[in-house]
């Protein structure tokens, strides 16, 4: 299954000016909150949401949620994806992989889930 989204960082940054914390609080955890270092890293976590939310075929709503998810950082620093056990169980996904880019004003993220 593969995902890919794409954002205007501009658009992110002027919801993050608008609303604050309470913005990122909407997609984000505490944990990764802390990791983001700039709106283009911001616009970046979003996009990689988005699409994982394209890679289950489900959108962002009743079956999942932002917060279903959660980027980290591997030793070498490299974006990684952790799900909620019980959208594991439920989608039956074995593997993923997520690539974050940004660029010319845009970010965009790539995320190919693997299942049983």
């Amino acid at each position: 299954m593969i995902g890919i989204d794409i954002v205007q960082i501009s658009r992110i940054s002027k919801l993050k000016a608008k609303y604050g914390t309470k913005f990122m609080e909407k997609f984000l955890n505490q944990n990764e909150i802390l990791l983001v270092k700039s709106d283009e890293s911001l616009a970046g976590f979003y996009a990689a949401k988005e699409a994982v939310s394209k890679a289950l075929k489900t959108g962002v709503g009743s079956e999942f949620s932002f917060l279903d998810v959660e980027i980290f950082k591997d030793k070498n620093r490299a974006p990684k994806l952790r799900f909620k056990d019980d959208l594991v169980k439920k989608f039956g996904i074995k593997n993923s992989d997520l690539s974050i880019s940004h660029d010319g004003g845009f970010a965009i993220a790539a995320v190919i889930l693997t299942h049983f």
